[in-house]
């Protein structure tokens, strides 16, 4: 079961002392039964990595060029250059960057600068309030994965996490039969059953009970909640107990 903390623009060096309570927690964790992924803003991946180096918990970026190699782009970070810092996943396609102009053929790039860079993706994908009244969503996911992962023939660095956008920071999640089917209908599109697929939108303490028995998801993609280690803790707790 993964658990991703997604921090987004948020935190500083005097934040990761706040990390101790989620370094104390993983210690009585078995190995096998939980992931445990950071992803903070790049200028914290190079300390966190350090912090966390004799831990169970693993460090993962946000978001990265489509170029594999070094240029002229002001203010981008390729993958490489992730690595090199510690990172081991990062967040490609998440809905935030979609509106800032990541398409599909960018963000396919991006995944394959990531797998040949070594990095394991956490791929996400999902459709607007719009798209869904509309009944769009499977169209939305299946093109999605399509142009996403094409000519991406080794799937077996690709996490996927589905994120309704509508979802994003509103409080809302998807009805239980809606998930379901959501999920088992992006799997039926990946072409490899061996995928993980996370969770993402709104996640939290009060609702994972519900999201947690949703079959087919192997894990948590966590935005806000994972600023807050006592709030990421709980949802961890709620979903393995």
């Amino acid at each position: 079961m993964y658990f991703i903390a997604n921090w987004k623009m948020f935190g500083d060096l005097t934040t990761l002392n706040s990390l101790d309570k989620v370094i104390k927690f993983s210690k009585n964790i078995k190995k096998n039964k939980i992931k445990l992924i950071y992803c903070p803003p790049s200028t914290l991946i190079r300390p966190l990595s350090k912090r966390l180096k004799k831990t169970k918990i693993e460090v993962g970026a946000q978001n990265c060029h489509y170029s594999y190699d070094t240029g002229a782009y002001t203010g981008q970070v390729n993958t490489r250059m992730l690595k090199s810092v510690g990172a081991k996943y990062v967040i490609i396609g998440h809905s935030e960057n979609r509106q800032l102009g990541d398409n599909d053929k960018l963000i396919n790039l991006k995944i394959r600068s990531a797998t040949r860079a070594g990095l394991k993706v956490i791929f996400c994908i999902g459709e607007t309030l719009e798209q869904k009244k509309n009944k769009k969503t499977n169209y939305v996911l299946a093109n999605q994965i399509k142009n996403g992962l094409k000519s991406i023939k080794n799937k077996s660095n690709i996490i996927v996490a589905y994120e309704p956008v509508w979802s994003i920071g509103s409080g809302l999640i998807p009805k239980s039969d809606e998930l379901i089917k959501s999920i088992a209908y992006i799997k039926s599109k990946l072409g490899n059953k061996f995928i993980k697929i996370l969770y993402g939108g709104s996640v939290n303490s009060n609702n994972v009970d519900k999201l947690k028995i949703i079959t087919g998801i192997d894990g948590f993609l966590i935005g806000g909640a994972s600023q807050n280690s006592n709030k990421f803790i709980d949802i961890i707790k709620k979903t393995i107990n």
